[in-house]
């Protein structure tokens, strides 16, 4: 066999609420179309977020290997999420930079960078640099950080 015609893993990208996995839409399409039992894999998720706040969205890389089989790795909750339950906000600024919505204060930026940092994908990085990150993500939904 080939190298080109060589079966390689597939990679799915989704945001699935802590202990809340269904087959329904987004979960059931993106697994099925691979061939991947949803269910199983809601199971296994549900099991692995029951720790968490039931709701809490969760994004999750799901590998497919050729075989059917599957793996996945959750990650901590997406910026905007504790930014938007610290702050009361139920949606971003219309105009990102133009009007105020609410204030946190830097002590709650290097919380949640604090969260973030356990990620695998930004354990390299230092404080510092994901505060930056987060104060970039709070413009842009309208939160302004005060010290």
């Amino acid at each position: 066999m080939s190298k080109s015609a060589k079966a390689k893993d597939q990679i799915v990208r989704i945001l699935i609420s802590a202990g809340k996995a269904a087959p329904t839409p987004p979960v059931g399409p993106a697994l099925g179309a691979r061939g991947v039992k949803s269910m199983d894999f809601c199971k296994e998720f549900n099991a692995r977020t029951a720790h968490i706040e039931p709701g809490i969205p969760t994004p999750t890389l799901i590998t497919v290997r050729p075989d059917r089989s599957f793996s996945f790795i959750t990650k901590t909750p997406p910026t905007s999420y504790f930014l938007k339950k610290i702050t009361g906000i139920e949606k971003g600024a219309a105009k990102p930079g133009h009007e105020i919505l609410a204030t946190i204060s830097l002590k709650h930026v290097y919380e949640i960078a604090k969260i973030k940092q356990t990620d695998d994908h930004m354990s390299h990085l230092s404080l510092e640099s994901i505060v930056r990150m987060i104060v970039g993500s709070a413009r842009t939904l309208g939160v302004q950080v005060v010290p």
